[in-house]
C-alpha cells in the first residue's frame, strides 16, 4: 500500500480524496508529510515541459580534464550531486563516464548532460556528434542534449548560414528525442531573436536553454521569454567565473546569513527559479556548493542581489549571431 500511497502524493489530492481512494482514514499528519515531501523534491528539482524531472544543482565541468574532473565527478557523486553537465568540446566525456560507471550509482539515478559543439553544427555533422558523445560517455542515453552555441565555427556571425545549420542541427536533436536516446533537448547561449526563430519553426519545443545568469547578468527579459514558452533557463558561470565572491554586497548578505558567498549566489539563482551549475575541482568547494537548501534569502537580501544588474558578461554573448 506505501508504494500505491507515495505514488500519490504527486497528485495534490486532498485527504479525503486518498481516503476514498484507498480505503482507509489517510489523516492530516500523513497528509501534511506528503505535502512536506512534494514541496522539498520542489525545491531540489525542476520538471521540464515533457514530464522529465532535472536536479536544480548540477555540477559544471568547463575546462576540468583528465584526473581533475575525475576526482571532482566522484567527490560530487559522493556527496549528492546527481547533475552532471559536459560538452563534446570539453574533452572530458571518456573520463566522466569511467567514473559514473566505477561509482556504482545506477545509470537512471543520475542526470547527465552534453553538448553538440560550433564544430557539429548541420543536420549529419550533429547526428554523427550525439552518436559520438553517447560512444565517449559509454551510455545509450543522455538525459540532456543542447545545441552549445547558436552559430557555426569558422563562420561569419553574419552569415545566414548559421540559421539554416542550427535548424539542421535542432531537426537532428529532434530525431534522438524520439528515439529515447535524448530524454530531453534544448539550446545553450540563445537569445530571444533565436529562441523564437526556433520555436516557431521546429516540430518538437526546446526544453532548456542554458546561458549566463548570474546578479550582475540577471538577464530578466531572456528568463522571462523562456518562461512564456516553457524553456527551463539553466545558469552556467553561476559565480560569475569567481568574481562575484568578492562584491560587496554578495559578502555583506553571506555575512548576515552566515553562508559562504558561493553559496548566496547558488541560492539566489534556486530562488530565481534556476538550475545553476557550479564549475569546481575543489572538493571543499563542491562540498560546499551542494548545501544551498537548507536555508533561504529573505526578500530584502533578494532585492538587494537583485540590484546589481549591469548587463555584464564574464563569458560569450551570442548577440551578434544572425
Amino acid at each position: 500500500m506505501w508504494g500505491s500511497v507515495a505514488g500519490l502524493f504527486c497528485l495534490h489530492l486532498s485527504p479525503l480524496s486518498l481516503s476514498q481512494i484507498l480505503g482507509v482514514n489517510v489523516g492530516w499528519s500523513l497528509w501534511k508529510m506528503a505535502e512536506m515531501i512534494t514541496s522539498a523534491t520542489r525545491l531540489t528539482h525542476i520538471t521540464l515541459a515533457n514530464g522529465v524531472v532535472m536536479p536544480r544543482l548540477g555540477l559544471g565541468t568547463f575546462r576540468a580534464r583528465d584526473e581533475d574532473v575525475r576526482k571532482a565527478v566522484l567527490c560530487a557523486l559522493q556527496c549528492g550531486y546527481t547533475h552532471i553537465d559536459t560538452a563534446s568540446i570539453y574533452k572530458n566525456e571518456v573520463e566522466i563516464g569511467e567514473t559514473v560507471r566505477a561509482s556504482g550509482i545506477e545509470r537512471d539515478k543520475l542526470f547527465i548532460t552534453s553538448k553538440v559543439s560550433p564544430y557539429e553544427q548541420g543536420f549529419e555533422k550533429a547526428t554523427q556528434a550525439v552518436n559520438n558523445i553517447l560512444d565517449r560517455l559509454g551510455f545509450s542515453y543522455l538525459d540532456l542534449c543542447l545545441i552549445h552555441w547558436p552559430g557555426a565555427a569558422k563562420l561569419d556571425t553574419k552569415s545566414n548560414k548559421n540559421s539554416k545549420l542550427r535548424s539542421e542541427t535542432w531537426r537532428a536533436l529532434e530525431q534522438f528525442y524520439k528515439q529515447g536516446k535524448c530524454r530531453a533537448i534544448g539550446v545553450s547561449n540563445y537569445t530571444e531573436k533565436h529562441l523564437d526563430e526556433l520555436i516557431s519553426s521546429c516540430e518538437i519545443k526546446p526544453m532548456v536553454n542554458q546561458v549566463e545568469v548570474h546578479p550582475w547578468l540577471a538577464q530578466p527579459q531572456l528568463r522571462t521569454v523562456c518562461n512564456q514558452h516553457g524553456v527551463v533557463v539553466q545558469a552556467y558561470s553561476p559565480l560569475g567565473v569567481g568574481s562575484l565572491l568578492r562584491d560587496s554586497t554578495v559578502q555583506t548578505v553571506a555575512s548576515n546569513c552566515k553562508r559562504s558567498p558561493a553559496q548566496v549566489l547558488l541560492r539566489w539563482g534556486i530562488q530565481n527559479d534556476l538550475v545553476v551549475l557550479p564549475k569546481s575541482v575543489h572538493e571543499e568547494y563542491i562540498v560546499e556548493n551542494q548545501d544551498i537548501f537548507s536555508f533561504s534569502l529573505s526578500d530584502e537580501d533578494m532585492a538587494s542581489l537583485n540590484s546589481l544588474d549591469r548587463g555584464h558578461h564574464f563569458c560569450w554573448s551570442a548577440e551578434d549571431v544572425c
